[in-house]
């Protein structure tokens, strides 16, 4: 069986509380905190499933100390009477034994199992791994003042008709909480609580309303995939992905979901709609490919794909780089894509920087015969305008500029790094930090050009790997895009398995810029799976190359620099601006 669909998801793979072995515990000690030096007095438990009880525990703890006499007063319990009881070294082991394989239950459970855990520590004893459920955390969600006054265990055995009255005595107050935790679950079964995964998590913020809705996932299977909530109208409010569809979309109607956006959605949700996938990695692209469509109102991105801005190297007789927002078929060089215009400008004014390339808009012809602009008194470019540079000469500035934006950053980075070496030097920190903010900007598109256009250079990829359920995932990848995948049934031919994957694969037609058959996220999507341990390639078509020297081996250096900007410890902004050049 598939790990995805063995697997325990959140509630609908939950366990039934009838089939749940519960240890309630109650403990009578000397004060409030074991680090202080309190010690147990008496230990109570009784071991309940399905609402029979299957057994009782009870001792007094010798605590090696005098019980205080207020203590001695509340629970009755003397230093005559622990002075022959057996020591915790004893009782701990005989409770955790008692114990073994339950879910534990306390009222107010950090104090008890707080103490326990403690003094197994001092004894060197590992603490099981118990779940526990607190009944006084879960009655604060379930119970009103019209109920009872306050969630003292003394006031909710009254409530819930209690057989026992809470005595400050262990076993009396354990018996008590049993009586409380099946008070509670009887209550919360009416609103559809049936599982120890619900129990926990079950919170009175979720409305009866949104629990109902639960039934909306019950057509999902266990298996990856994409999901879709919809309104009344049909209309997409939501595109999500899960590895288990059934389990993710329940975890919507209950506490695990805390974002008051997504409350917002799931109280306006009429259906939900799920999309089974092959693997993790289509149910990621088609996510994408759903939010670009549908453009759901309540997820935040990938929405506009198309949105995108680019620095275009253009081609006539004077190139320039130019904002633009689509890529056209025309021959020129293309740095991106951006998601917003402010860090394409970022990215444009880190190449000004770099090279004295013309920055005026017009058309220049062959022979230009006009004034140069204040770039050119301050040399800061060629100015071909009035004819001070050659056609050569002009044209070698722009295949260097090419050469940084395809192959290799080193001029970029070396020259905003001079230049913000300098600024630092004369103490004028804001402006060298805007051209670290430039150098960013330009490392990182050039970096995410390359690998995007080598990736979607190659008319056909197919590669394998062996995922964590022990099955082989194919993908085919042509030009960047998805277009197909598949897993290796059990007893078949790899090898013509994955011809026939290759043959029925979505036909893709190549295009210019880096991404001409998909979204650059769909192509980043791929290239982070292509890029994981143990991925094999099966069929290369073209060539799936990176530049030795390109942007992405400066970009470890630039992050390491970009996350101690961010850590609360006094830092050297000089030094590590002057480091962010180094490879």
């Amino acid at each position: 069986m598939s790990r995805w669909s063995a697997q325990m998801s959140f509630d609908e793979l939950g366990r039934p509380l009838r089939d749940i072995t519960f240890c309630v515990v109650d403990l009578e000690t000397t004060g409030g905190s074991a680090q202080a030096g309190s010690m147990i007095t008496e230990i109570g438990a009784v071991k309940v499933r399905g609402g029979e009880v299957l057994g009782e525990f009870q001792t007094l703890v010798n605590p090696h100390t005098s019980i205080p006499p207020f203590i001695a007063v509340l629970t009755g319990i003397t230093n005559s009477m622990v002075a022959s009881s057996p020591p915790i070294e004893s009782a701990l082991p005989a409770f955790l034994e008692f114990a073994q394989g339950t879910v534990l239950v306390a009222h107010n459970a950090p104090f008890d199992v707080g103490f326990l855990k403690h003094f197994a520590e001092l004894q060197q004893r590992p603490w099981p791994a118990f779940e526990v459920l607190d009944t006084a955390r879960l009655a604060r969600r379930v119970v009103t003042r019209d109920d009872a006054p306050n969630c003292k265990l003394s006031s909710l055995a009254v409530a819930f008709g209690s057989s026992t009255t809470p005595n400050h005595r262990a076993l009396s107050d354990a018996r008590a909480t049993v009586d409380v935790l099946h008070g509670l679950m009887e209550r919360l079964g009416g609103l559809g609580v049936h599982t120890l995964e619900e129990l926990q998590t079950f919170s009175s913020r979720v409305s009866p309303a949104v629990r109902r809705k639960r039934h909306l996932a019950e057509h999902l299977p266990h298996s990856p995939g994409v999901y879709l909530f919809r309104d009344e109208q049909e209309r997409v409010l939501y595109v999500g992905t899960s590895r288990d569809l059934r389990a993710r979309v329940r975890s919507y109607f209950t506490a695990s979901e805390t974002r008051s956006r997504m409350g917002e959605m799931v109280n306006l949700a009429a259906s939900v709609t799920g999309i089974e996938c092959a693997t993790p990695l289509e149910a990621r692209v088609r996510e994408l490919r759903l939010i670009a469509a549908h453009k759901p109102r309540y997820n935040r991105r990938s929405r506009h794909p198309e949105k995108m801005h680019w620095l275009k190297l253009t081609v006539e007789p004077w190139p320039r780089m130019s904002l633009v927002r689509v890529v056209a078929e025309d021959g020129a060089d293309y740095l991106g894509p951006f998601a917003s215009r402010r860090t394409a400008e970022k990215c444009l004014a880190a190449l000004h920087e770099a090279f004295p390339i013309r920055q005026c808009s017009d058309r220049l012809p062959i022979t230009p015969h006009k004034s140069p602009c204040v770039l050119a008194e301050m040399h800061r470019c060629l100015s071909p305008c009035d004819g001070s540079v050659s056609v050569d000469d002009y044209a070698a500035l722009v295949a260097e500029v090419r050469d940084s934006l395809l192959h290799q950053a080193d001029h970029v980075v070396e020259a905003l790094t001079a230049r913000m070496d300098r600024l630092a030097g004369e103490e004028r920190f804001e402006e060298a930090g805007v051209h670290r903010d430039r150098l960013s900007a330009f490392i990182r598109a050039a970096s995410r050009t390359q690998r995007l256009g080598s990736l979607s250079s190659c008319p056909e990829l197919v590669a394998a790997r062996r995922e964590d359920d022990r099955r082989w995932a194919v993908h085919v990848v042509r030009h960047g895009r998805l277009a197909a995948s598949g897993v290796i049934p059990p007893d078949s031919h790899a090898g013509v398995w994955v011809t026939q994957l290759r043959e029925s694969a979505e036909s893709v037609a190549g295009g210019p810029g880096p991404t001409p058959a998909a979204s650059a996220e769909e192509s980043e999507q791929i290239l982070r799976w292509l890029e994981q341990p143990g991925v094999r390639l099966v069929h290369v078509e073209g060539e799936w190359v990176c530049p030795v020297r390109g942007a992405s081996r400066h970009l470890a250096v630039h992050d390491a620099v970009e996350q101690s900007r961010t850590q609360l410890v006094p830092f050297d902004e000089r030094r590590a601006l002057a480091t962010v050049h180094q490879p």
